[in-house]
């Protein structure tokens, strides 16, 4: 009786759930503003960088920095992969380019201390928030 009540307990546990989403969370979390604010970190910290003499300073900086374009990058494949969907592709067929290009540049920026290359990603990421907001048939956010 016991080992059968168990096993009952188990057999629920383990059935299989129906789950239906298309998105991980309801689609108001994301926002490409989560990939900028690192964006101008890389940039910020790439400024600082080159107007410093200070080694450990500058190390620290570095470590810093490739933290917020790894972020950044990150940031920008969960909008790329859960948020934009095949009817945007349709609609905004250079979004893969934009996409593509802003997580390249991305990881540019883990490996340079050029500002130009941080403003770069700025720019790539200020495009891809111009469809974000199209998209959401919304004015961006203040």
């Amino acid at each position: 009786m016991v080992l059968s009540r168990l096993l009952s307990i188990i057999d629920q546990v383990r059935a299989p759930l129906d789950v239906y989403a298309h998105c991980d969370l309801p689609c108001g979390v994301y926002d490409p503003a989560q990939a900028r604010i690192e964006a101008e970190s890389v940039k910020s910290i790439a400024e600082k960088y080159q107007d410093s003499d200070d080694e450990v300073f500058k190390e620290r900086a570095l470590f810093i920095k490739e933290e917020r374009a790894e972020l950044c990058k990150h940031h920008l494949w969960v909008l790329w992969t859960d948020y934009f969907k095949p009817e945007h592709l349709k609609q905004y067929p250079e979004l893969h380019e934009l996409f593509w290009n802003a997580t390249k540049l991305a990881g540019e920026s883990k490996h340079s201390v050029d500002p130009g290359v941080g403003q770069k990603l700025l720019d790539a990421i200020s495009e891809i928030d111009k469809i974000f907001w199209e998209t959401k048939g919304e004015k961006k956010a203040a």
